[in-house]
């Protein structure tokens, strides 16, 4: 998700100190984990999750899952919990990557791999792989989603019929995406927009 340095969100409250996030479904449904203490680095809310992961249920089993702006690391380990087959976790923040990776200890996961890196500089490298699905949750008010999304895709991060997921401020219909890719779903909390996007 966001920096340490990132304004909170529209209708965000800062964060205090550690807390906690709650996996909803799978194979780890239930189980709390901790949160690191840092300004943006608050979950994808409960709620939230479980709207993107009903718009996903037939495809993420066996997905290979990207995760560019991961901060508390809620999508990827929601991911990983519904049977998702791999995963890369990027982020900047070194305390949100540890405790990431602490996360995946706790859990006996093996799969995931957790970078500390800047997502537009790792995306403008060479595709190592390419992704079956992708959370895009960037810091706002920094202009990265539409940079992200065009090296995704010029790149060639995707698979053919890859689904991408945004958070962003701006509506999705004002986003400016690759051309190939069509809005599938989309849904508005308070002041941030919500939206599933599909490779064609």
């Amino acid at each position: 998700m966001a920096k340490p340095s990132t304004p909170a969100r529209p209708g965000q409250a800062q964060s205090k100190g550690p807390g906690h996030l709650r996996v909803i479904a799978g194979e780890w449904r239930s189980r709390r984990l901790t949160v690191p203490e840092g300004e943006g680095l608050r979950p994808t809310p409960d709620r939230v999750r479980e709207t993107l992961f009903n718009w996903l249920a037939p495809y993420i089993e066996g997905a290979l899952v990207l995760d560019a702006f991961t901060g508390s690391g809620a999508l990827v380990l929601e991911a990983l919990s519904r049977g998702a087959k791999d995963a890369v976790a990027l982020d900047s923040n070194p305390a949100a990557i540890a405790n990431l990776k602490d996360n995946l200890e706790v859990l006996r996961c093996p799969r995931g791999q957790i970078l500390q890196t800047d997502a537009l500089r790792y995306l403008q490298g060479p595709a190592k792989q390419q992704f079956d699905v992708v959370f895009l949750d960037p810091p706002f008010h920094q202009d990265l989603l539409a940079d992200t999304c065009n090296l995704l895709e010029d790149r060639q991060w995707l698979s053919e019929s890859a689904w991408v997921y945004t958070e962003s401020e701006a509506a999705p219909s004002t986003l400016q995406m690759p051309g190939n890719w069509r809005l599938h779903r989309e849904k508005k909390t308070g002041q941030v927009h919500y939206a599933l996007w599909q490779r064609g």
